[in-house]
Order: structure tokens, then C-alpha cells, then sequence
């Protein structure tokens, strides 16, 4: 789950790492009425939208009077936000957050994640902050700092000692970065997160280290610990399917191809959308209904990969284990006849009733095509969708 800029800075206070004070607004009376809780002019007026790139898309402004402020507010709210990662559709700002400004001597990066090549955590530091560290890692690999936390001894002094000698912090600001790497650490654990990162983490002409940026994403499956957490989450910001999906216990992921693809589980998930790539297709989603879909459920699936206009063929990929085949089929038929379905469905069913199922589907009336093996069910749903 990802969640607002001003969402993860005030994480990152409650675990003690140095943030200017800020504010959200959602109008620009909001703005007026807490400017003056603020020190300033100047402050920093940043659009809130779960996307990076927001400063070039005209989402981050400087105000250098209370004028300018309530100007670029009015001016950001309502936008919409065009990044490379909100795509041509943009994403609409609901929300501003104004913050105090911050004199900056030198930007740096710090991020801290689970490192799945070595089943440890690791501090990800660079001099290079303030830009994509994607673009750093990818050009100027040598300017990437990597230090390793074992997880079961967890965080130690020396990890920060380490990463202050990599980055050239001496005295104060190495025993200042210690503290911010000790927080990011504690909040990572605590909250069940799966990346926090701050970029950039800036040094004053003072040499005092502040957050000026905060990117906190967390690990859906923990969520159900972490209740202060779960109500932080924003639908605005997330794709209407994928709520919908989710209120319906399905997993949805919308993609750009013209596949639907209807699984049970996410191992055979990834496999189907490979072999449809394989054999020169593209999904259009991602949709697991779960190991114990009902027809209903089948239903709901085929109403959201249905509401996808670029969608001109569905393939079925159903292993049935505890979940029977012939309630699929019966799902797929129902689903079929209520909706009206157009485009060619494709049903490869295989494991636990799949003779009753295949016998559902033979008599049902429908252009439902059967496939014995799932590399012949994406050749078939490739060429029929094509």
C-alpha cells in the first residue's frame, strides 16, 4: 500500500527523524486559514498524488510571499499530473501539502528495503540525491552505497558508522545520521513496510540533516496488524477496479495488453500472463479470484476484466485444488449468459471435478473454446483475441 508524502514525513517524525513542519490542504481557504502555523516565506507547495516526477510536471512550486503561496496552491489543486508513471491519463490532485522551506547545502539519497538476492535488509545511500536513484544505480553505479543489516541481529551502530564513512559524514552529522538510519530501521520493522526512503536527505549550511522527502510504502499482507496504518490508505489514488476487485476479495492489477487473464493463485498468474508474452500476446490484468471462489465471485472477476475496453479476449487458467473445477465452469456460464460477453473466452481447467466442469462448459451453449494445457490455451486466446 503506498501512501502521501505528508502521510510518510509524519511517519518519519514519529520515529525521530529530523522533518520541517508541514501541513495538508485540500482547498485554498485550508491553505490560508494554517499558513501562519508555518515560519516563512519562502515554503514549499508540493502537489500529493502516489507518483514520482511531480516537480517537472509542474506539482512542486516555490512561494515566496503569502500571495504566491495561495497562487500556486490554487493553481496545483485540480490539476492533473502527467508523469511517466501516472501515463497519459494523469492522476487529479485532490490534496496540497505547503511545508517550510529548507536551506540546502548537499542532497543525498538514503532508502532502506528487504534484499531479496541476499535475504537480509539493506541501506541503499548515495551523494547522487534528488534525482531517480534508478538513473544513479543505472549510469553511476559506483555512486551507490549498499550496507547490508543482518535481520536477526537487526540494526547496529556500526551500520551507520559504515554508511557516514561511504558518504563522507564526519562528527556530528555521522552521529546524525546514525539516528536518522536507527528511525528508518524502526519504522521499516514496526509497520511492516517494505521501503522507506528518503530522497532527498539534505545537509544545511549548518550541517543539520533533514528529510525534505518521504516515500513509505507497506506490505499489503500486514496490514491487518497495523489498523493506524490501513486507515492512512487513499482509493482517490488507486484504480477504481482494483478497489472494486478488492471489496470482492479478488486481486486485480490492471495492465496495457488485451488479454484478460482469470487465474486461481498468483504463481499460475505470473506463469499464464508469461506464456500469453511467450506466444506474442499481452494481459490486459492481472485477476487471481483466490482458492475459493464461488459463482459469484467468478461473476464480479468477469464484470471487472469486461469494464476494460482494450479487452478483446479472456483465457481462463483454472488449477482447482480445494477450489472444484465445476464451480468455475458454473461461474464462467452464469457470468457469460448476465453479462453478455462479446469477446472469445478461452477455459483451460485442469485438478480437483475438471470432467464435471469440461461437461458444464460442452453443454452450456456457449462459444466457450476448452484447452487441455496451458500452452495450447494462450496460442488459442492469442489467435482469437488477434
Amino acid at each position: 500500500m503506498n501512501i502521501h508524502e505528508y502521510q510518510a514525513r509524519q511517519l518519519l517524525r514519529d520515529h525521530g527523524i529530523p522533518v520541517k513542519p508541514d501541513f495538508m490542504a485540500t482547498s485554498v481557504d485550508e491553505v490560508e486559514q494554517k499558513l501562519s502555523r508555518l515560519i516563512g516565506p519562502p515554503w514549499i507547495i508540493k502537489a500529493q498524488a502516489h507518483t514520482g516526477g511531480r516537480g517537472k510536471a509542474g506539482g512542486v512550486k516555490l512561494a515566496k510571499s503569502r500571495e504566491e503561496a495561495l497562487a500556486h496552491s490554487k493553481s496545483i489543486l485540480g490539476m492533473t499530473l502527467v508523469t511517466p508513471q501516472t501515463g497519459p491519463r494523469g492522476k487529479l490532485v485532490r490534496r496540497i501539502m505547503v511545508a517550510e522551506d529548507t536551506r540546502i547545502a548537499k542532497e543525498y539519497y538514503l532508502g532502506f528495503l528487504a534484499d531479496r538476492a541476499t535475504a537480509s535488509y539493506i541501506f541503499i545511500g548515495s551523494t547522487e540525491g534528488g534525482v531517480e536513484i534508478e538513473k544513479v544505480a543505472a549510469e553511476t553505479p559506483d555512486k551507490i552505497i549498499k550496507v547490508t543489516v543482518d535481520p536477526v541481529a537487526g540494526y547496529r551502530a556500526y551500520h551507520g558508522t559504515e554508511m557516514s564513512r561511504q558518504l563522507g559524514f564526519k562528527g556530528a552529522l555521522a552521529k546524525q545520521l546514525g539516528q536518522v538510519m536507527s528511525g528508518m530501521y524502526q519504522l521499516f520493522i514496526s509497520k511492516d513496510a517494505s521501503l522507506v526512503e528518503i530522497n532527498p536527505l539534505v545537509r544545511t549550511p549548518e550541517d543539520t540533516l533533514f528529510a525534505l522527502d518521504a516515500k513509505v510504502t507497506f506490505d499489503d499482507n500486514g496490514l491487518a496488524r497495523h489498523p493506524e496504518i490501513a486507515s492512512l490508505r487513499d482509493i482517490d489514488e488507486e484504480d477504481p477496479n482494483e478497489v472494486l476487485a478488492s471489496k470482492h476479495d479478488l486481486s486485480y492489477i490492471k495492465l496495457d495488453g488485451t488479454i484478460g487473464c482469470l487465474v486461481n493463485g498468483a504463481g499460475l498468474a505470473m506463469a499464464t500472463m508469461d506464456i500469453v508474452k511467450h506466444y506474442g500476446g499481452s494481459p490486459a490484468n492481472f485477476l487471481d479470484v483466490g482458492g475459493s471462489a464461488s459463482t459469484e465471485k467468478v461473476t464480479e472477476a468477469f464484470k471487472i476484466i469486461l469494464s476494460d475496453p482494450n479487452v478483446r479476449g479472456i483465457l481462463v487458467n483454472i488449477f482447482g485444488g480445494i477450489m472444484k473445477c465445476d464451480v468455475i465452469a458454473e461461474g464462467i456460464v452464469a457470468a457469460s449468459k448476465t453479462l453478455g460477453v462479446k469477446v472469445p473466452i478461452v477455459a483451460r481447467l485442469d485438478g480437483t471435478n475438471v470432467e464435471q466442469g469440461k461437461k458444464i462448459l460442452a453443454g452450456s451453449g456457449l462459444k466457450i473454446i476448452p484447452a487441455s494445457s496451458l500452452g495450447e490455451a494462450a496460442q488459442l486466446i492469442v489467435k482469437e483475441a488477434n
